[in-house]
């Protein structure tokens, strides 16, 4: 189970404006809306965080190895164990191992057996610290979704344009469960 906050816009409002030509005023907030609409499909098919951001999941607590549902992982803070009785014990360094591999995968796994059913996780994952530092196709995928999302409000929006797939495509990750 994953526990945290929602994409993070990846381009500014001024520049989501600039690019669909809007006036400011009434349409900003429908299309600061949109900016986050579309950074979160980005998220989606690239199956990568953009931008930088704390995260929380929960696991089984086990001694195998896991891997973390988001990528890429920046760095794993802190595992925690959750108790049948909804009880939270912060587990010291030398009872669990991490890893982040070159790919941005976090795995962990407990190394002493312990009564509990579940370990969270918390860390923070992401490709880019900074909406500066985000990759300029993502960039230019997620205007080109805001402004086909704003051009398309009275029902005409539906899947990414085949433009900006093609120019997330590079940067896509999938896995095989």
């Amino acid at each position: 189970m994953l526990e945290g906050e929602l994409a993070a816009p990846a381009v500014s409002l001024a520049e989501a404006q600039a690019y669909v030509r809007a006036e400011t005023g009434e349409e900003e907030a429908l299309l600061a809306g949109l900016v986050r609409t579309a950074s979160a499909m980005c998220e989606q098919f690239t199956g990568q965080v953009i931008l930088a951001r704390e995260f929380a999941e929960t696991l089984r607590a086990t001694g195998e190895w896991q891997r973390l549902s988001l990528t890429p992982v920046r760095s794993i803070d802190q595992v925690e164990l959750i108790g049948g009785d909804g009880s939270v014990t912060t587990l010291a360094s030398g009872t669990y191992a991490v890893d982040i591999d070159s790919a941005g995968d976090g795995w962990i796994r407990l190394i002493a057996g312990y009564g509990a059913m579940r370990v969270r996780v918390t860390g923070t994952a992401g490709l880019s610290a900074q909406p500066s530092d985000v990759p300029e196709p993502l960039r230019q995928g997620i205007i080109r979704l805001t402004a086909h999302l704003f051009n398309g409000r009275d029902g005409g929006g539906g899947d990414p344009p085949a433009a900006v797939t093609a120019l997330w495509r590079p940067y896509r990750r999938m896995r095989i469960a």
